[in-house]
């Protein structure tokens, strides 16, 4: 589960991007959702204008899609219009064809609003004013770029009914591992605060033995995940307790409770069947392969 934080969006100088962490906030009354609809452009097009090396448009199940591959063929399948990352499947050493699917995903009920649930999603909301919630959703494509054949990006956006608020969605896929990152451009005249997270549904084989190497020594606390239409489990689901008689699942050997702060001592932090957590700043080891590895252009935009 991302990191949480507090995050306010205020009037910027001109040219000035806000790069938006996930957020979280207060328990909020009743909310109506704003939206919008946005024409897509046709694979064909998008094809034209934005394809390159690696970064290949095309439509599957009537939606249109990007699929970014490098050269080693590790490769990403996004859906555009709702920014959903459906497929992640980068070259490993422990099979035969050398791929391995990351992320998880089924298919949801037909009333739902979305084929899909699962995979890696943005959620975003500008909870600025009382009873009214915007979602970041209708993604556009802005831009795509390739680093000879070594990274591949493409870049969303979308912007809130009034064209005050510009999101920018920026997926990156590397030889050994893929990114995203959120600039929000605050253009109109008073400050937002938004709520923001990374919900990532990640695929094992078995429940047992699963494990997450590389938080030992950040501090943790349970905390339910954003809701979104994405969302496999729901925030209350995430957050109820597991049933007791599985000792080998409890990391610590301590009670987690909700906004109770705890180290990691473990070099492997168990997955039960249910977990949701924040975690504080990633080990420098961490930061360093994500932060000092990116495309070229991703440096520009991040700056």
């Amino acid at each position: 589960m991302a990191t949480l934080l507090s995050l306010h969006a205020p009037r910027p100088n001109p040219h000035h991007l806000i790069r938006a962490s996930s957020s979280s906030s207060p328990t909020t009354t009743t909310t109506t959702t704003t939206t919008s609809t946005t024409t897509q452009d046709s694979p064909q097009s998008l094809e034209e204008r934005f394809g390159r090396k690696g970064v290949k448009f095309t439509e599957s199940g009537g939606v249109p899609t990007v699929e970014l591959s490098v050269r080693n063929g590790s490769s990403v399948s996004l859906r555009i219009p709702d920014g959903l990352v459906t497929s992640y499947k980068p070259k490993v050493y422990w099979k035969e064809d050398g791929f391995e699917e990351v992320l998880h995903t089924i298919p949801s009920g037909l009333d739902s609003g979305c084929p899909l649930k699962g995979g890696l999603s943005l959620v975003l909301n500008d909870v600025s004013k009382d009873g009214s919630l915007w979602q970041a959703s209708q993604w556009t494509v802005k831009d795509s770029e390739s680093d000879s054949i070594d990274a591949v990006q493409v870049e969303l956006s979308c912007s809130n009914g009034d064209g005050s608020l510009e999101i920018t969605y920026v997926i990156s896929l590397y030889l050994l591992c893929m990114a995203t990152a959120v600039i929000v451009k605050n253009k109109g005249n008073d400050t937002v605060k938004l709520t923001s997270a990374m919900l990532s549904h990640l695929k094992f084989k078995s429940r047992r033995g699963a494990a997450i190497q590389g938080l030992r020594g950040c501090s943790y606390c349970s905390h339910p995940p954003l809701s979104s239409a994405f969302g496999i489990l729901s925030p209350a689901e995430a957050m109820e307790q597991e049933p007791p008689g599985w000792p080998f699942f409890n990391n610590n050997g301590n009670e987690e409770k909700e906004g109770s702060w705890i180290v990691e001592d473990n070099l492997y932090t168990i997955l039960r069947g249910k977990l949701s957590r924040v975690y504080t700043a990633p080990p420098m080891d961490r930061m360093k392969r994500i932060y000092n590895t990116p495309p070229s252009k991703f440096e520009t935009i991040d700056q």
